[in-house]
């Protein structure tokens, strides 16, 4: 069975640089379709270990533990990648003079 393994350091700093590096390109052209792509990798990378773990077989067990770190860490990495889209889809919606329906995200942006 093969893991996608993004717990190793090195896959971690690149997925990581990947990330910082598509969101800021995001924010110089103020497309926030652009920071939706590593918040849909992350999504689909989530799903699959997901998968992986409640589908594994009795002679894979050993990898319970690699497959745990591995959604722990697609969590976060959804979780950067979410509030680096809302980040921005804010700017792009003032750059373009957008108002949104709801605007109850104004408070953390502020303090941010």
């Amino acid at each position: 069975m093969y893991v996608f393994n993004i717990a190793n350091p090195l896959t971690l700093v690149l997925l990581l640089t990947a990330i910082i590096l598509l969101l800021f390109l995001s924010q110089e052209l103020k497309k926030s379709y652009i920071a939706a792509i590593p918040l849909f990798a992350s999504l689909i990378l989530l799903i699959v270990h997901g998968a992986q773990l409640f589908t594994l077989q009795e002679e894979f067990r050993n990898l319970i533990g690699t497959l745990s770190t591995c959604l722990a860490v697609d969590f976060i990495f959804v979780g950067i990648s979410f509030f680096g889209y809302l980040w921005v889809d804010d700017i792009e919606a003032k750059e373009k003079g957008k108002k949104t329906i709801d605007d109850s995200l104004e408070w953390f942006w502020k303090n941010v």
